[in-house]
């Protein structure tokens, strides 16, 4: 095989290669962004657009804010809300990042929490990995796979 020929096929396969580093860098840095730049925490509630959110009032509805459901919204009776693959969900999501039976939100008293299921992939509040029933604050991000729901008034 000439000399030329050679040269180019390893210069091509590295190209490739950095285009694929490159790509994977970009969805590593996309997740982290998408996930720190929703809300920011603040003594007493959280904070979107310098917008603070309403503490102590009670959520009426759940909103999907990000993902292939933007924009459904669940209105909150005092049921449970199971979210995941299933068909007899509550949120049923078409995502390959959430299991069939991902997570739950419940009422306690006057607040909702959320606790995961078991899943495969995990379910975070506001950045943090839920690992026991955690209650949830209105306007705080739920992260399920690539969707992000919130509790609203």
């Amino acid at each position: 095989m000439p000399e030329l020929v050679l040269q180019l096929t390893r210069a091509g396969f590295l190209a490739l290669l950095w285009l694929f580093v490159l790509a994977a860098l970009r969805v590593v840095r996309s997740d982290i962004y998408a996930a720190s730049g929703l809300r920011v925490a603040v003594p007493g509630g959280f904070r979107k657009g310098g917008k603070q959110l309403a503490k102590g009032k009670t959520a009426k509805q759940l909103v999907v804010t990000h993902g292939a459901l933007t924009g459904t919204r669940i209105s909150l009776d005092g049921r449970p809300i199971l979210i995941g693959r299933a068909d007899d969900s509550t949120l049923v999501l078409d995502d390959d990042f959430a299991s069939t039976r991902h997570a739950r939100l419940s009422l306690r008293g006057s607040d909702w929490y959320v606790e995961d299921l078991g899943s495969t992939n995990g379910t975070y509040l506001d950045r943090a990995k839920v690992t026991a029933p955690l209650r949830v604050p209105l306007g705080a991000p739920i992260r399920i796979g690539k969707t992000v729901i919130e509790l609203r008034t």
